[in-house]
């Protein structure tokens, strides 16, 4: 079952985020090569795998504190995040200043930057078509968790 808010900033275009929270699926391991790809000139491919890797290891590494959101929107494309990516957030990581963050602003979800604008702590967004999120003292905020994982399809 997801759930869906609108965004803070967003909130003008319409764009909900939707949340999933994980279930606790068997291990997914697939080979890892112990060679890394080139995204520049093609060298010739490694036989050897090093190990497995099991992705749901890799991409959640606290399950219980874990969930997934369905971003709406082109606030945050500066940072690689694009309307359509799925997020892993973890809630066991503290989030401090440069994280990607999950903020609840009085009560609206919202996917941003923290950090500071001007000195002053501030939700930042990566399209400079949207002004920064100023933190008013008096404004209610919670840190939902932080990303840390992006996935996006190529549309292939």
């Amino acid at each position: 079952m997801g759930y869906s808010t609108s965004s803070g900033a967003d909130k003008a275009e319409g764009e909900p985020i939707i949340f999933y929270p994980p279930s606790q699926p068997a291990p997914l391991k697939r080979p890892l090569y112990a060679s890394r790809i080139p995204a520049g000139f093609p060298s010739p491919a490694d036989d050897h795998v090093e190990r497995s890797l099991d992705l749901h290891e890799h991409l959640l590494p606290h399950p219980d504190a874990s969930f997934f959101l369905k971003v709406s929107g082109d606030s945050m494309l500066d940072y690689g995040i694009h309307d359509g990516d799925l997020l892993i957030v973890d809630r066991a990581i503290d989030a401090r200043e440069g994280h990607i963050v999950i903020a609840a602003i009085d009560g609206e979800l919202t996917v941003k930057k923290l950090g500071k604008h001007a000195g002053q702590p501030a939700l930042l967004l990566g399209n400079s078509a949207y002004p920064p999120i100023l933190l008013d003292p008096e404004q209610e905020l919670l840190i939902w968790g932080v990303v840390r994982h992006v996935i996006h399809s190529l549309g292939q």
